[in-house]
């Protein structure tokens, strides 16, 4: 699958799930929009950080599927995984709802998603690679929209960006349910409170997130502040319904609805 700016087309059903393509021949988008895949981070780009990535992070998906199941998702709902990795929660998701798209500009994650759901026997998984930026949806409107650690990916400009072509892809009413690493500190305390962070990480990668790996998230990834992301939520058109952050103020959740 061609990875770049070129648009996203029609699916082909293949065994136990759809496989949306990338035009090969698509005219690319304009040399200005961000390359996602070049911002994805090293790690998800890396083919045995996949394999392993679901030993390392658990995206909670039972609890964050009861919580969407709360904030309206039925059976007959649409729901769009942007950032999917490696589908914890697609899979989780798609016993509940009509049609689940996961969403991830990285191929090695791709390759594994979609290997965990031929294996599963999921019917209503549709794949495909695109990004925050470039994704296209198609159907009807999606009733709620997920995504758990992506955003960062993208500087603040283009997180503003694709909280727009959120809104716009979400029904009226419709929901996004977003989590990521966001600081809610004070930056005279950002010294301290990220040296704490990184300090608290495992010794090695098999031990979950190793202190190089924090280190290089705070300075190579485009994590925010709460009192930056949270105007450009409300200027894209949500509604900030709740808002929780971590005691240690290195990660925030949301519960935004478009009005």
């Amino acid at each position: 699958m061609a990875v770049g700016c070129g648009r996203i087309i029609g699916g082909v059903v293949r065994g136990t799930m759809i496989v949306v393509r990338r035009d090969r021949d698509a005219v690319p988008g304009p040399s200005w929009l961000l390359d996602e895949v070049a911002n994805a981070g090293r790690e998800n780009l890396d083919e045995t950080h996949a394999l392993r990535y679901d030993v390392k992070e658990d995206a909670e998906a039972p609890e964050e599927v009861r919580l969407c199941q709360k904030l309206g998702l039925a059976p007959e709902s649409t729901l769009v995984d942007l950032g999917a990795g490696t589908g914890q929660f697609a899979l989780a998701v798609a016993s509940v709802c009509a049609r689940v798209v996961a969403v991830d500009v990285s191929p090695v994650m791709l390759d594994r998603l979609r290997a965990k759901v031929r294996d599963a026997g999921v019917r209503n998984i549709e794949v495909v690679q695109a990004g925050f930026l470039t994704y296209e949806h198609t159907g009807g409107s999606a009733d709620l929209v997920y995504s758990r650690y992506a955003l960062h990916h993208l500087p603040d400009f283009w997180k503003a960006v694709a909280l727009v072509r959120l809104h716009q892809m979400l029904r009226p009413g419709g929901v996004l349910r977003l989590s990521d690493v966001v600081y809610s500190f004070e930056p005279g305390d950002a010294e301290d409170r990220l040296e704490t962070w990184c300090s608290g990480a495992g010794s090695g990668e098999a031990e979950g997130w190793s202190r190089m790996e924090l280190e290089e998230h705070v300075r190579d990834e485009h994590s925010t502040y709460t009192w930056l992301l949270e105007p450009m939520m409300e200027r894209a058109g949500f509604r900030i319904e709740e808002a929780s952050y971590s005691v240690d103020g290195i990660s925030a959740t949301y519960v935004l609805r478009r009005a």
